[in-house]
């Protein structure tokens, strides 16, 4: 497959996608192309950057990006499995359920909940530090 940038003789720039370079003069030739933008049938190509060792280099950063991303979805899926089975929910509750566990020192409580930015900065100024998890969907 090629990809060429393609002019109708309005001026009009289009992308389209070939088998190759002959498909590509083949279907111009038999006035089978058309402007996306208007009727005209007068395509020709235009100037373009061939990005054939880039494509593979990008594909490459792709794949390893996508592997990286992958290995830290599992991550985070495992941190969210092992806090809804050692932790209580207590929604938006947390920040005074935080509190009561922060002010009694006997309390043990594990908890995990949800605040609102206002609650975490009222936190924060109690000097309750509190860590942000991103919730990952299990499913997704």
């Amino acid at each position: 497959m090629i990809k060429y940038n393609l002019k109708c003789s309005n001026n009009h720039e289009f992308e389209s996608w070939f088998a190759d370079s002959s498909e590509f003069e083949k279907l111009n030739k038999q006035k089978l192309l058309e402007c996306i933008y208007c009727p005209s049938k007068k395509i020709k190509k235009s100037i373009m950057a061939p990005m054939l060792l880039a494509a593979n280099k990008d594909r490459e950063n792709i794949q390893k990006i996508d592997k990286i991303f992958r290995k830290d979805k599992d991550n985070l899926i495992k941190i969210r499995n092992y806090i809804e089975k050692n932790f209580e929910f207590v929604g938006k509750n947390f920040s005074q359920k935080v509190r009561e566990v922060y002010y009694d020192k006997k309390n043990n409580k594990k908890i995990y909940g949800t605040t609102t930015p206002k609650e975490r900065k009222e936190l924060a100024e109690e000097g309750i530090d509190l860590v942000s998890i991103p919730w990952i969907e299990k499913d997704n």
